[in-house]
């Protein structure tokens, strides 16, 4: 009986396993500079030619090898990183995958040169899997790959690459991933000679993403730091008045490895809602950290992606860390004519001055409670990016649109139709919670007569209409009667905001494709459409109220269309412009 399983020949197991690690000249590049890395490396060198198809050299100053780990690295299944199957379970290092340089060895023509401190280094020739000489060689501690003519002795694959520029490209990418993660190595790519990155070592995330894009792209960036529940948040996200609907960067990393999520990428881009326009693409470098158990980075042949054990926690993280940042007082617009990169301290907001008169919240004239039966639940507290005591007497309103005010660190303009629509949209979001926002009986009701569209619409949504304070009752055919509406400020229109509302929710529009729950668009088309206009003067007493107000909400930088409420204008570029320097 003849048979039909037999075992694979070593060369072609190798070869099989590279189909799976080594996609593209990146994926070598990947693979060396991931274990250049875990040697401890602080400089790493790489050279490509023809996009890595004709060579490929990564170099070294790390711990190095002597001569049997050199000849041993090119075994199947060799590896320094890990011991015993427990290992698995919170791998420390980048490369422990024992398929890389064997795979890699066995579609180029490899060779490796190495050096431990104070020994003589070892060079190990290998073609298409099969080592052709081994020989000692001087050099410095550390190791140098060079890898040509990949997939050489595979044409199928090799006929699959793309063109020099393409692949450049994507090993620039690979580069900048590991970069981003790194930071306390130096790296330097050429391309047929030609210096593509040079990166010093860096201090901190801000100076390395300085360094790769320029100063103006990392002071579009706000810092995130958060830690609880057993996982950290960390890195840089874009702030809202600066991303686009373009390309973005997007870097997420464990434990300094670059993987791909895209429902964290999705959890993020939740938390920047009401702060973006719709279809805007903020920038993310995130970087998650959760104990060892707690994550599968052993899951995918060339690490792009993990597994986490609760997964739905790391999402929620995530939304909350970014949420958290977007409040901020440094995620709101800037004039700064110069990149100011994101590393000033948050302030904090210093106890009452004695003297400063309290106003309650229970008795402003400017904004009614915002529920029916909490009346102190809307009482603001401003943010700790601003001292509101002393912004008291230092508001100034322009064109009868803007409001300028005084902090120790510069100067805000404010939107006032902006900042009234964030604040509204969160009391209501909040009312909602608590059995519907308080209404004032009209002394003439008003009567409504509305399209069929518009009809289904006040029939469908009735509910919510209540909750916001309008108490709407049918009166035959598509007529209706408001017996009472909200009162949100002296010169709101119910009537007009009402039609507003309602004609837009029939015929939909950009805002209410936004929202994410029925109750979100009802409270973004309120905010829009029942917040004070611009063009309306405002006395002292009713800017410090909106003031306050606004450092009340949850996101006081931007609006609920994504455009920003507040813009900066530094103290260092008022003495700028001015020409004073200390």
């Amino acid at each position: 009986m003849s048979r039909r399983i037999h075992v694979l020949p070593d060369a072609l197991a190798n070869q099989i396993a590279a189909g799976e690690v080594v996609e593209r000249p990146a994926s070598v590049v990947k693979e060396l500079v991931e274990n250049a890395l875990d040697a401890a490396a602080t400089r790493i060198e790489i050279s490509v030619r023809n996009g890595g198809k004709t060579e490929i050299r990564v170099a070294d100053d790390g711990h190095g090898m002597g001569r049997d780990d050199a000849l041993l690295c090119f075994d199947r299944h060799a590896t320094s990183k890990i011991n015993a199957a427990e290992d698995l379970r919170s791998v420390r290092t980048l490369g422990f995958r024992g398929e890389a340089l064997p795979s890699i060895a066995s579609v180029s023509r490899t060779i490796l040169e190495s050096a431990e401190q104070g020994s003589i280094g070892t060079r190990v020739r290998v073609a298409s899997g099969r080592v052709q000489g081994v020989e000692d060689c001087a050099r410095q501690p550390g190791t140098t790959l060079i890898v040509r003519s990949l997939f050489s002795n595979v044409p199928a694959r090799a006929k699959f690459l793309r063109s020099t520029a393409v692949e450049t490209r994507a090993i620039v990418d690979s580069v900048v991933a590991l970069a981003l993660a790194h930071l306390s190595t130096a790296f330097r790519l050429e391309s047929n000679g030609r210096l593509l990155l040079e990166l010093p070592a860096a201090s901190n995330l801000v100076e390395r993403v300085a360094a790769l894009w320029g100063d103006d792209a990392a002071s579009r960036m706000i810092p995130l730091s958060v830690e609880g529940d057993g996982i950290t948040i960390g890195g840089l996200i874009e702030r809202p008045d600066a991303a686009l609907t373009g390309p973005r960067r997007v870097h997420l990393y464990i434990e300094g490895r670059p993987f791909r999520d895209r429902t964290l990428v999705w959890a993020s881009e939740r938390a920047y809602r009401t702060t973006v326009p719709q279809g805007t693409r903020p920038s993310l470098l995130l970087y998650i950290g959760v104990a060892g158990g707690d994550v599968d980075v052993n899951v995918h042949p060339s690490k792009a992606e993990v597994r986490f054990r609760e997964h739905w926690r790391v999402e929620a993280a995530v939304e909350n860390a970014v949420r958290s940042a977007l409040g901020r007082s440094d995620s709101a617009a800037t004039l700064d004519s110069t990149a100011v990169l994101p590393l000033m301290p948050q302030l904090r907001r210093p106890s009452a001055s004695p003297g400063t008169p309290a106003i309650p919240a229970n008795q402003l004239a400017f904004f009614v409670p915002a529920t029916r039966g909490d009346a102190d639940s809307a009482a603001a507290q401003p943010d700790a990016g601003v001292a509101t005591h002393e912004l008291r007497a230092r508001l100034w309103q322009i064109h009868d649109t803007w409001i300028l005010a005084e902090t120790r660190s510069g100067l805000l303009i404010i939107d006032q139709h902006s900042a009234h629509e964030r604040i509204l949209f969160e009391r209501l979001m909040r009312a909602f919670a608590n059995g519907g926002q308080s209404s004032q009986r009209l002394l003439f009701p008003l009567t409504l007569r509305l399209s069929p569209s518009e009809f289904d619409v006040v029939e469908s949504l009735r509910s919510l209409f209540e909750g916001v304070g309008f108490e709407i009752e049918p009166f035959g055919g598509r007529t209706v009667i408001v017996h009472a509406a909200p009162n949100p400020h002296p010169w709101f229109d119910p009537e007009r905001c009402l039609r507003d509302m309602i004609g837009e929710l029939a015929a939909g529009s950009e805002l209410t494709r936004a929202a994410h729950n029925q109750h979100e668009r009802i409270a973004m088309m309120f905010a829009c459409k029942g917040a004070i206009k611009a063009g309306q003067r405002l006395s002292a007493r009713e800017m410090d109220e909106l003031f306050e107000g606004l450092f009340g909400t949850e996101l006081p930088h931007h609006d609920v269309h994504g455009r920003p409420t507040i813009v900066r204008m530094s103290l260092e570029e008022l003495q700028r412009r001015f020409g004073r320097h200390g």
